[in-house]
Order: C-alpha cells, then structure tokens, then sequence
C-alpha cells in the first residue's frame, strides 16, 4: 500500500510529537481507518517530505511521531505563474488541480471583459479558499512539497501591469510561432489563460502595451482549461523537467 502523504501547515522536527489537523485525522481516521503503528508522510511547504508513525488514533484525532526527513526534488526548474481568467462550473477547479500536477508555482484568478462569472465580497474570499484546498490535494496526490499559492483575484489590467523579471505570454490566434520559438534559456513565465470567449481588443492592445509575447498552440481553438493545460505541458517540456 502507497504511504499516504498528508499536508499538516505546522513545523514538523524529527522526534517530535504532534496532533494531525482536524481534515487530515479525519482522513486518515475515518476514510482511511490506519491505525497506531502505520506510517503517514507528512509535509509542510517546504522542500521536504517526513516520515511519521502513528501513535494514537481515533475517528477524529490522531497523533503522530516524526520519524526521519528527507529532500523532495519533485519542483521544476521553471517557475510559471499561470493568470487565469475565471472560468465557469467545475473548469476552474480543474484547471487549478492539473496545473498544480503539471508543476504552477502562483495562480491569479482574474475577472476580465468577457468573463462569466460574477463573484466578489466573502463569496470570493471562500471560492479562493475552495481553491487552495484544491491545491493542497493536488500536492499530496502528485508528490509536490511545496504548496502553489492562490492569490487574491484582481483584474486582468492589474495583473498584467505588475512589475516582474519573467517572460510575459499570452496566447493568441494569431501569434507568429508557438512556444518552439521562445528564447533557449527561461527560467520564469508568466502565463496569460483568457475567457472563454477570448480576450476584448481592448484587453489584447493592453497586454502588447505590457510587453507580452504572443504564442500559438496550433491550429485549433482550445477551450480555456484545455489551453492552459498544454501550454504549462508545452513550457515543460521546452523549459521545465518533462
């Protein structure tokens, strides 16, 4: 059986004892049923992975000891901070949960011209938190340590103007190469993902004025969480660890 890997957001030291997390003990107690002597890994958002062995265990609480650490190598050596305009239904989460297994490092939702859904206030404030859970069972499922984060939602405009020191890419129809034709050495993308219904010309004039590349994937028409899903594949594979 796969040692399950549980997210506990608390210092873990070797030899230390300690108190799973409310949703975690109740993995690993009621779905799971383990029971004291079974062994759980356990991360933190660092760049490792620790062994522990359960000591106690109950349907609710279950406490562990910190057996031994070692070194999680499973991030990129490309860093891509993928904005994505707020898609409807269960595309957002999917597209969240598969970036994060394709190796994203920042995901911004963003609201833009032609973006269907209409959030804001607390409802927006729970949806980003729903996605950062997302993100975390991403990681205990794909073997990453590090926990993407799930910024704040912001208009694309802002988004787009932040300052940064990455190569800046949106994907458009039009462009003249794909992602073949990039520079040989990046090490940071910003990825651009529009709505549905693409961006306004407005917005696509904004991000030229920005400084964004243009890239092609192919001569078909994506759907926005298809799209962003090969373009992190492509950018892999070119610059990361595919």
């Amino acid at each position: 059986m796969r040692i399950p890997r549980i997210y506990q957001d608390s210092p873990l030291v070797i030899g230390d004892s300690l108190a799973l997390h409310d949703e975690a003990a109740s993995h690993i107690g009621r779905v799971l049923r383990m029971t004291p002597g079974e062994q759980i890994s356990l991360f933190n958002g660092s760049d490792h992975d620790y062994l522990a062995e359960i000591i106690s265990a109950s349907k609710k609480n279950i406490s562990v000891k910190v057996l031994s650490s070692n070194t999680n190598a499973s991030e990129s050596p490309l860093h891509i901070h993928l904005g994505q305009v707020i898609s409807r239904g269960d595309r957002m989460d999917f597209t969240i949960q598969k970036s994060v297994e394709l190796g994203v490092n920042t995901i911004t939702p963003l609201f833009s011209e032609r973006c269907g859904v209409k959030l804001s206030g607390d409802r927006l404030e729970k949806k980003r938190q729903q996605w950062q859970k997302i993100v975390v069972a991403a990681c205990e499922q794909s073997g990453r340590s590090r926990v993407p984060e799930i910024r704040p939602a912001m208009s694309l405009e802002a988004w787009c103007g932040e300052p940064t020191d990455s190569l800046k890419l949106n994907l458009h129809p039009r462009a003249a190469h794909g992602i073949g034709g990039l520079p040989l050495e990046v090490a940071k993308v910003r990825l651009l993902i529009g709505p549905e219904g693409g961006l306004s010309d407005t917005e696509i004039l904004q991000t030229e004025q920005d400084e964004f590349t243009d890239i092609l994937l192919g001569p078909r028409v994506l759907r926005t969480e298809t799209a962003a899903l090969t373009a992190i594949s492509a950018l892999q594979l070119k610059f990361g660890d595919l």
